[in-house]
Protein backbone atom coordinates (compact mmCIF):
# COMPACT_ATOMS: atom_id res chain seq x y z
CA UNK A 1 0.00 0.00 0.00
CA UNK A 2 0.95 3.15 -1.12
CA UNK A 3 0.91 6.40 1.23
CA UNK A 4 0.83 9.83 -0.49
CA UNK A 5 1.70 13.04 0.76
CA UNK A 6 -1.19 15.86 0.64
CA UNK A 7 1.06 17.67 -2.17
CA UNK A 8 1.08 14.99 -4.46
CA UNK A 9 -2.73 14.09 -3.69
CA UNK A 10 -3.64 17.52 -5.03
CA UNK A 11 -1.81 16.55 -7.82
CA UNK A 12 -3.25 14.20 -8.67
CA UNK A 13 -6.60 15.08 -8.01
CA UNK A 14 -5.98 18.30 -10.22
CA UNK A 15 -4.53 16.42 -13.09
CA UNK A 16 -7.21 13.74 -13.44
CA UNK A 17 -10.01 16.31 -13.23
CA UNK A 18 -8.61 17.78 -15.95
CA UNK A 19 -8.53 14.59 -18.12
CA UNK A 20 -12.32 13.51 -17.42
CA UNK A 21 -13.74 17.15 -18.11
CA UNK A 22 -11.75 16.82 -21.82
CA UNK A 23 -13.02 13.16 -22.52
CA UNK A 24 -16.21 14.43 -21.26
CA UNK A 25 -17.78 14.72 -24.51
CA UNK A 26 -16.82 11.36 -25.98
CA UNK A 27 -17.61 8.83 -23.55
CA UNK A 28 -20.85 8.59 -24.94
CA UNK A 29 -19.81 7.89 -28.53
CA UNK A 30 -17.16 4.99 -27.31
CA UNK A 31 -17.82 3.07 -24.76
CA UNK A 32 -14.41 1.44 -24.96
CA UNK A 33 -12.54 5.45 -24.00
CA UNK A 34 -13.69 5.13 -20.45
CA UNK A 35 -11.39 2.00 -19.59
CA UNK A 36 -8.65 3.61 -21.48
CA UNK A 37 -9.55 6.89 -19.22
CA UNK A 38 -9.49 5.00 -15.84
CA UNK A 39 -6.41 3.00 -17.13
CA UNK A 40 -4.52 6.36 -17.52
CA UNK A 41 -5.60 7.18 -14.23
CA UNK A 42 -4.80 4.54 -12.19
CA UNK A 43 -0.76 4.38 -14.44
CA UNK A 44 -0.48 8.07 -13.34
CA UNK A 45 -1.30 7.48 -9.33
CA UNK A 46 1.09 3.97 -9.65
CA UNK A 47 4.20 6.21 -10.91
CA UNK A 48 3.86 9.00 -8.93
CA UNK A 49 3.28 6.88 -5.97
CA UNK A 50 6.15 5.34 -6.63
CA UNK A 51 8.65 8.04 -6.96
CA UNK A 52 7.45 9.43 -3.43
CA UNK A 53 8.09 6.19 -2.15
CA UNK A 54 11.79 5.97 -3.40
CA UNK A 55 12.26 9.80 -2.60
CA UNK A 56 11.61 8.91 0.71
CA UNK A 57 13.55 5.81 0.76
CA UNK A 58 16.94 7.10 -0.79
CA UNK A 59 16.44 10.24 1.76
CA UNK A 60 19.06 9.08 5.30
CA UNK A 61 16.91 9.54 8.75
CA UNK A 62 18.95 11.13 11.33
CA UNK A 63 19.20 10.63 14.97
CA UNK A 64 20.05 13.25 17.35
CA UNK A 65 21.64 11.72 21.04
CA UNK A 66 24.26 13.07 23.66
CA UNK A 67 26.45 11.37 25.75
CA UNK A 68 26.00 10.93 29.36
CA UNK A 69 27.75 13.69 32.47
CA UNK A 70 27.58 11.32 35.33
CA UNK A 71 25.48 12.88 38.42
CA UNK A 72 25.31 11.05 41.85
CA UNK A 73 22.30 10.67 44.22
CA UNK A 74 23.08 11.12 47.76
CA UNK A 75 20.05 9.21 49.59
CA UNK A 76 20.09 10.67 53.24
CA UNK A 77 18.42 8.31 55.63
CA UNK A 78 16.74 11.41 57.88
CA UNK A 79 15.58 10.32 61.53
CA UNK A 80 12.99 12.78 63.04
CA UNK A 81 12.09 12.34 66.56
CA UNK A 82 8.93 14.34 68.03
CA UNK A 83 8.72 14.85 71.97
CA UNK A 84 5.08 15.89 73.14
CA UNK A 85 5.17 16.62 76.96
CA UNK A 86 2.96 15.12 79.03
CA UNK A 87 -0.29 15.88 80.80
CA UNK A 88 1.46 16.04 84.19
CA UNK A 89 4.52 17.02 83.55
CA UNK A 90 4.66 20.23 85.82
CA UNK A 91 4.48 17.78 88.58
CA UNK A 92 7.04 15.16 87.65
CA UNK A 93 9.55 17.58 90.08
CA UNK A 94 7.49 17.19 92.86
CA UNK A 95 6.82 13.30 93.21
CA UNK A 96 9.64 11.88 91.15
CA UNK A 97 12.31 14.69 91.72
CA UNK A 98 13.10 14.56 88.55
CA UNK A 99 11.89 17.96 86.18
CA UNK A 100 10.22 16.78 82.70
CA UNK A 101 9.88 18.83 79.43
CA UNK A 102 6.84 21.27 78.87
CA UNK A 103 7.90 22.09 75.71
CA UNK A 104 6.68 19.93 72.71
CA UNK A 105 9.88 19.68 69.85
CA UNK A 106 10.96 18.32 67.18
CA UNK A 107 14.69 17.72 65.64
CA UNK A 108 16.05 15.93 62.72
CA UNK A 109 19.24 13.93 62.36
CA UNK A 110 21.15 12.52 59.32
CA UNK A 111 21.92 8.07 60.25
CA UNK A 112 23.08 7.32 56.81
CA UNK A 113 24.21 8.00 53.63
CA UNK A 114 24.16 5.75 50.46
CA UNK A 115 25.26 7.13 46.76
CA UNK A 116 23.76 5.98 43.67
CA UNK A 117 25.28 7.16 40.20
CA UNK A 118 22.75 8.50 38.04
CA UNK A 119 23.70 10.79 34.32
CA UNK A 120 22.07 13.92 33.08
CA UNK A 121 22.44 14.38 28.79
CA UNK A 122 26.42 16.64 28.53
CA UNK A 123 25.16 19.41 25.97
CA UNK A 124 28.83 19.59 24.82
CA UNK A 125 28.73 16.18 23.98
CA UNK A 126 26.09 16.02 21.44
CA UNK A 127 26.52 13.67 17.92
CA UNK A 128 23.98 13.25 15.25
CA UNK A 129 23.74 9.81 13.36
CA UNK A 130 22.33 9.40 9.77
CA UNK A 131 20.72 6.33 9.15
CA UNK A 132 20.66 4.94 5.79
CA UNK A 133 21.88 2.95 2.36
CA UNK A 134 25.51 3.14 3.60
CA UNK A 135 24.98 2.24 7.24
CA UNK A 136 24.08 -0.95 8.68
CA UNK A 137 22.23 0.44 11.57
CA UNK A 138 19.12 -0.90 12.32
CA UNK A 139 17.51 0.86 15.85
CA UNK A 140 19.32 3.36 18.08
CA UNK A 141 18.10 3.02 21.81
CA UNK A 142 19.02 6.25 23.66
CA UNK A 143 16.96 7.49 27.52
CA UNK A 144 14.03 9.30 28.01
CA UNK A 145 16.63 12.17 28.10
CA UNK A 146 18.39 11.54 24.47
CA UNK A 147 21.45 9.96 25.96
CA UNK A 148 22.83 7.19 23.46
CA UNK A 149 22.35 3.73 25.13
CA UNK A 150 22.67 1.38 22.38
CA UNK A 151 22.73 0.79 19.13
CA UNK A 152 21.64 -2.10 17.20
CA UNK A 153 21.44 -3.90 20.53
CA UNK A 154 19.30 -4.11 23.70
CA UNK A 155 20.96 -1.81 26.12
CA UNK A 156 21.66 -1.68 29.62
CA UNK A 157 19.16 -1.35 32.16
CA UNK A 158 20.09 2.02 34.43
CA UNK A 159 19.68 0.86 38.28
CA UNK A 160 17.16 3.37 40.47
CA UNK A 161 17.55 4.22 43.96
CA UNK A 162 16.31 1.70 46.30
CA UNK A 163 13.50 2.95 48.37
CA UNK A 164 14.35 2.68 52.31
CA UNK A 165 11.59 0.90 53.69
CA UNK A 166 11.11 1.80 57.84
CA UNK A 167 11.22 -1.06 60.51
CA UNK A 168 7.78 -1.65 62.08
CA UNK A 169 6.79 0.33 65.30
CA UNK A 170 5.00 -1.06 68.23
CA UNK A 171 1.40 0.27 69.05
CA UNK A 172 2.11 3.17 71.08
CA UNK A 173 0.71 2.94 74.74
CA UNK A 174 -2.02 4.71 76.09
CA UNK A 175 -1.62 5.77 79.64
CA UNK A 176 -5.44 5.88 80.03
CA UNK A 177 -4.79 2.05 79.30
CA UNK A 178 -3.59 1.17 82.40
CA UNK A 179 -5.55 3.56 84.76
CA UNK A 180 -8.06 2.88 87.58
CA UNK A 181 -11.36 4.28 87.36
CA UNK A 182 -10.30 6.09 90.54
CA UNK A 183 -7.75 7.56 88.40
CA UNK A 184 -9.61 8.62 85.88
CA UNK A 185 -12.59 10.20 87.62
CA UNK A 186 -10.14 12.88 89.16
CA UNK A 187 -11.53 16.10 89.15
CA UNK A 188 -8.62 17.89 88.91
CA UNK A 189 -4.45 17.88 87.76
CA UNK A 190 -3.21 17.97 91.22
CA UNK A 191 -5.34 14.87 92.61
CA UNK A 192 -4.78 13.00 89.08
CA UNK A 193 -1.01 13.39 89.83
CA UNK A 194 -1.26 11.83 93.20
CA UNK A 195 -3.04 8.93 92.85
CA UNK A 196 -0.94 8.32 89.51
CA UNK A 197 2.30 8.59 91.33
CA UNK A 198 0.89 6.17 93.81
CA UNK A 199 0.15 3.40 91.60
CA UNK A 200 3.46 3.45 89.58
CA UNK A 201 5.22 3.62 93.50
CA UNK A 202 3.33 0.33 93.96
CA UNK A 203 3.96 -1.30 90.65
CA UNK A 204 7.98 -0.91 91.80
CA UNK A 205 6.97 -2.24 94.76
CA UNK A 206 5.56 -5.19 93.86
CA UNK A 207 8.46 -5.82 91.17
CA UNK A 208 10.96 -5.73 93.92
CA UNK A 209 8.98 -8.26 95.52
CA UNK A 210 8.64 -10.92 92.86
CA UNK A 211 12.49 -9.78 92.25
CA UNK A 212 13.32 -11.11 95.93
CA UNK A 213 10.89 -14.15 96.11
CA UNK A 214 8.86 -12.20 98.70
CA UNK A 215 5.47 -11.63 97.05
CA UNK A 216 2.27 -13.18 98.41
CA UNK A 217 1.41 -15.10 95.07
CA UNK A 218 4.63 -16.00 93.24
CA UNK A 219 5.21 -17.55 90.06
CA UNK A 220 5.52 -21.31 89.42
CA UNK A 221 8.14 -21.17 86.92
CA UNK A 222 10.55 -19.11 85.27
CA UNK A 223 8.32 -18.07 82.53
CA UNK A 224 5.72 -16.72 84.13
CA UNK A 225 7.99 -15.05 86.41
CA UNK A 226 9.56 -12.89 83.04
CA UNK A 227 5.76 -12.46 81.82
CA UNK A 228 4.92 -10.53 85.46
CA UNK A 229 7.92 -8.70 85.28
CA UNK A 230 7.75 -7.28 81.86
CA UNK A 231 3.90 -6.90 82.50
CA UNK A 232 4.46 -4.79 85.46
CA UNK A 233 7.29 -2.70 83.30
CA UNK A 234 4.92 -1.84 81.00
CA UNK A 235 2.14 -0.44 83.02
CA UNK A 236 5.18 1.49 84.68
CA UNK A 237 6.36 3.15 81.29
CA UNK A 238 2.18 4.08 80.27
CA UNK A 239 2.07 5.67 83.71
CA UNK A 240 5.44 7.73 83.54
CA UNK A 241 4.45 9.02 80.11
CA UNK A 242 2.12 11.34 81.89
CA UNK A 243 4.99 12.58 83.38
CA UNK A 244 8.08 12.72 81.32
CA UNK A 245 5.83 12.40 78.18
CA UNK A 246 5.87 10.55 74.56
CA UNK A 247 9.00 10.47 72.17
CA UNK A 248 8.29 9.31 68.77
CA UNK A 249 10.56 8.70 66.13
CA UNK A 250 10.51 8.41 62.07
CA UNK A 251 13.12 7.86 59.33
CA UNK A 252 12.58 8.78 55.76
CA UNK A 253 14.71 8.67 52.75
CA UNK A 254 15.37 11.90 50.52
CA UNK A 255 17.60 11.79 47.35
CA UNK A 256 19.72 14.94 46.19
CA UNK A 257 21.53 14.57 43.06
CA UNK A 258 24.71 16.62 42.26
CA UNK A 259 26.28 16.85 39.37
CA UNK A 260 30.54 17.17 39.89
CA UNK A 261 32.54 19.17 37.60
CA UNK A 262 35.59 19.11 36.85
CA UNK A 263 37.98 22.01 38.34
CA UNK A 264 35.72 22.57 41.07
CA UNK A 265 37.52 21.65 44.34
CA UNK A 266 34.22 21.95 46.51
CA UNK A 267 30.32 21.85 45.87
CA UNK A 268 27.17 22.88 48.20
CA UNK A 269 25.59 19.70 48.01
CA UNK A 270 23.19 20.78 50.59
CA UNK A 271 21.91 22.03 53.53
CA UNK A 272 20.55 20.92 56.75
CA UNK A 273 19.08 22.07 59.47
CA UNK A 274 18.57 20.27 62.89
CA UNK A 275 15.27 22.03 63.67
CA UNK A 276 13.59 21.23 59.72
CA UNK A 277 15.83 18.60 58.63
CA UNK A 278 16.38 18.95 54.72
CA UNK A 279 16.06 22.46 53.68
CA UNK A 280 17.06 24.16 49.89
CA UNK A 281 20.23 25.64 48.90
CA UNK A 282 18.97 29.00 49.59
CA UNK A 283 17.48 28.45 52.78
CA UNK A 284 20.30 29.93 55.30
CA UNK A 285 18.29 28.03 58.18
CA UNK A 286 20.51 25.27 57.36
CA UNK A 287 23.99 23.98 57.35
CA UNK A 288 26.02 23.66 54.04
CA UNK A 289 27.31 20.38 53.49
CA UNK A 290 30.05 20.27 50.88
CA UNK A 291 30.94 17.97 48.39
CA UNK A 292 34.53 17.71 47.69
CA UNK A 293 35.99 16.56 44.67
CA UNK A 294 39.30 14.68 43.84
CA UNK A 295 40.51 14.35 40.57
CA UNK A 296 42.30 10.87 40.51
CA UNK A 297 43.37 11.04 37.57
CA UNK A 298 42.98 7.71 36.64
CA UNK A 299 40.93 7.45 33.31
CA UNK A 300 39.41 4.28 32.00
CA UNK A 301 40.66 2.36 28.22
CA UNK A 302 38.70 1.72 25.57
CA UNK A 303 38.38 -2.00 25.03
CA UNK A 304 38.56 -1.43 21.09
CA UNK A 305 40.73 -2.15 18.24
CA UNK A 306 42.62 0.34 16.89
CA UNK A 307 41.41 -0.25 13.27
CA UNK A 308 37.72 0.91 14.82
CA UNK A 309 38.93 4.21 15.50
CA UNK A 310 39.50 6.62 13.38
CA UNK A 311 40.01 10.55 13.74
CA UNK A 312 38.14 11.21 10.41
CA UNK A 313 34.50 9.81 10.25
CA UNK A 314 31.37 10.84 8.06
CA UNK A 315 28.99 9.09 10.71
CA UNK A 316 30.34 10.28 14.23
CA UNK A 317 29.72 7.67 16.85
CA UNK A 318 31.02 9.37 20.48
CA UNK A 319 31.96 6.91 23.21
CA UNK A 320 33.35 8.31 26.58
CA UNK A 321 36.26 7.51 28.42
CA UNK A 322 35.90 8.35 31.93
CA UNK A 323 38.31 9.47 34.28
CA UNK A 324 37.72 8.02 37.98
CA UNK A 325 36.79 10.46 41.04
CA UNK A 326 36.60 10.87 44.65
CA UNK A 327 33.54 12.52 46.41
CA UNK A 328 33.38 13.24 50.36
CA UNK A 329 30.76 15.24 51.93
CA UNK A 330 31.41 17.64 54.71
CA UNK A 331 29.93 19.69 57.32
CA UNK A 332 31.71 21.87 59.69
CA UNK A 333 34.68 20.42 58.38
CA UNK A 334 34.06 16.91 59.40
CA UNK A 335 33.79 14.37 57.16
CA UNK A 336 30.64 12.25 56.64
CA UNK A 337 30.73 9.83 53.60
CA UNK A 338 32.63 9.40 50.72
CA UNK A 339 32.05 8.03 47.28
CA UNK A 340 34.29 6.73 44.63
CA UNK A 341 33.02 6.37 41.00
CA UNK A 342 33.77 7.28 37.66
CA UNK A 343 32.41 9.98 35.52
CA UNK A 344 32.21 10.89 32.13
CA UNK A 345 32.75 14.75 32.63
CA UNK A 346 36.27 13.22 33.94
CA UNK A 347 37.61 11.94 30.44
CA UNK A 348 37.13 12.48 27.08
CA UNK A 349 35.84 11.69 24.08
CA UNK A 350 36.56 8.78 21.56
CA UNK A 351 35.49 8.80 17.85
CA UNK A 352 34.46 5.00 16.51
CA UNK A 353 34.95 4.53 12.77
CA UNK A 354 31.82 4.34 10.66
CA UNK A 355 33.32 0.94 9.19
CA UNK A 356 31.91 -0.61 12.16
CA UNK A 357 28.55 0.11 10.65
CA UNK A 358 28.80 -0.14 6.91
CA UNK A 359 28.22 -2.53 4.32
CA UNK A 360 30.58 -4.98 4.82
CA UNK A 361 30.06 -5.24 8.97
CA UNK A 362 27.74 -4.44 11.52
CA UNK A 363 28.12 -4.26 15.22
CA UNK A 364 26.22 -4.17 18.45
CA UNK A 365 27.68 -1.42 20.61
CA UNK A 366 26.19 -0.76 24.22
CA UNK A 367 27.31 1.76 26.37
CA UNK A 368 27.11 2.27 30.03
CA UNK A 369 24.01 4.41 31.07
CA UNK A 370 25.83 6.69 33.39
CA UNK A 371 29.34 6.81 31.98
CA UNK A 372 29.06 6.62 28.05
CA UNK A 373 31.92 3.77 28.12
CA UNK A 374 31.61 1.01 25.89
CA UNK A 375 30.63 -2.55 27.51
CA UNK A 376 30.10 -4.77 24.91
CA UNK A 377 30.96 -4.02 20.91
CA UNK A 378 30.54 -7.14 18.59
CA UNK A 379 31.30 -7.25 15.32
CA UNK A 380 30.24 -9.50 12.59
CA UNK A 381 30.08 -9.97 8.51
CA UNK A 382 27.04 -9.10 6.72
CA UNK A 383 25.93 -11.59 4.36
Amino acid sequence: MFFLNREIQKDIKAKTAIKVKTDKTDINKNPIIPNIIMRKIFSMIAIMALSATMAIAQKEAEVTYFLPKTAVQIALRIEKTTFTPGMLATYSDIYFKTPAATQPSTSYRIVGIDFYPTAVPDSAKQFTLSIGKKHSILNVDCDKNGVLMAINAKPIKADEVKPFVAAPKAAPLNPQDFMSQDILSSGNYPTMARMVAQEIYDIRDSRNQLARGEADFMPKDGEQLRIMLAQLSTQEKALMQVFTGTTVKDTVQQVVTVVPEQGQAKIMAFRFSNHFGLTTNDDLSGTPVYMKVEDEHVMAELDVDANAKKQKNDLLIGVSLPGKVRLTLEKDGKALANYSTWAAQFGRTELLTEALFGKKFTSHLVLHPYTGTVVSLKTEPLD
